[in-house]
């Protein structure tokens, strides 16, 4: 079977996982370049990832005929740009959710990689994760009954960066880890969402009130789908204990739970009479295996021509989900879709 070129562009954290994964982990692929505009990032990527072929500009890749595919990795900012070129270069492309910084980015890319007949995935992990996968097979064949409502977490510990406080550019904690619950609720209901209310806090960043009034680091969203099932959200930033993603889908006939808080299944009484579990750190460790099979779908897409699990529209959905959720909670009401559909 034919072999894969592969180039990654961005070489930080999120990037360096699908690079190991494709130096080492990914069948009937091969990592030949990778890609970043910080020179001391690059080289450091070129040496642990044992490639040889380096580019410090993205329009570089495009032009090597060796390259079949790109994964795009760098700031959202930056992902139309590079998508659009890539799809009209001919070169498939998986790139890093937030898939657009806005809708209308999204469609463009949409329709670029369809006119130019590339595969466009996007990067929801958790639908490549495991246990995500056996509960929405579980869903499938009717084991809980009808899907009544489904409810999806996401709290990160780590301490936020300047720039996150400015929700403008970082909606915060709806569009920095509610994105993947979001496309979870979509997942699991099939469905679209009717309706959507948000309400949020800062609880644990008090000093930051005067500077950014908007930022909140606690959100609740409730949802009302097209076809009447129910979805529930809540996020968190700087929760300090470690991270956290599980998931509750609930039945007319049964339930059904996804996720741990834990680190390891392992649990320690001692005698004092407390009984520990060690908590996640990082989604890096949780989500490991997920992003190679991740990686690995794509992949086989581009060779068996058949369309990627999570598509372009996939990633545009969850871009406004989190308008429209970042829009309820600053306005303090319910948002219709097809309200804001009508006035948009």
């Amino acid at each position: 079977m034919k072999s894969i070129n592969v180039c990654l562009i961005g070489t930080g954290r999120a990037g360096m996982i699908h690079g190991r994964n494709y130096a080492k982990n990914v069948q009937n692929a091969r990592l030949v370049a990778v890609c970043d505009p910080n020179v001391e990032s690059l080289k450091a990527a070129q040496e642990e990832l044992g490639v040889e072929i380096g580019y410090s500009d993205y329009r570089e890749v495009l032009r090597d005929d060796d390259i079949d595919a790109v994964i795009v990795v760098t700031p959202t900012q930056f992902h139309c740009e590079i998508v659009v070129a890539a799809a009209k270069a001919k070169k498939h492309i998986l790139c890093e959710k937030p898939f657009g910084v806005n809708e209308e980015e999204c469609q463009l890319m949409i329709d670029v990689a369809k006119e130019n007949n590339v595969k466009l995935q996007v990067g929801f992990m958790r639908r490549f994760d495991e246990s995500f996968r056996q509960a929405k097979a579980l869903v499938d064949q009717g084991v809980i009954g009808d899907v009544v409502l489904v409810k999806s977490l996401t709290h990160g510990p780590s301490e936020l960066k300047e720039w996150m406080y400015d929700i403008s550019k970082s909606s915060g904690p709806i569009g920095e880890v509610n994105s993947h619950d979001l496309d979870t609720l979509r997942w699991f209901t099939g469905s679209e969402v009717e309706s959507v209310y948000a309400i949020g806090g800062n609880f644990r960043s008090p000093e930051m009130k005067e500077k950014y009034p908007d930022y909140y680091d606690t959100v609740s969203m409730n949802m009302k789908f097209n076809d009447g099932k129910l979805g529930a959200v809540d996020g968190a930033q700087y929760v300090q204990y470690g991270y956290d993603a599980r998931a509750e889908i609930l039945g007319t006939h049964g339930s059904i739970l996804v996720g741990d808080q834990s680190k390891l299944n392992v649990v320690v009484a001692n005698k004092d009479g407390e009984v520990n579990k060690s908590a996640m750190h990082s989604w890096t460790y949780l989500f490991k295996d997920a992003y190679a099979r991740e990686d690995q779908a794509f992949i086989d897409c581009i060779l068996h021509n058949t369309q990627p699990e999570v598509t372009g529209y996939d990633g545009l959905m969850s871009v406004r989900l989190v308008r429209l959720a970042l829009q309820s909670l600053l306005e303090e009401r319910i948002v219709y879709v097809e309200e804001e559909k009508s006035n948009g």
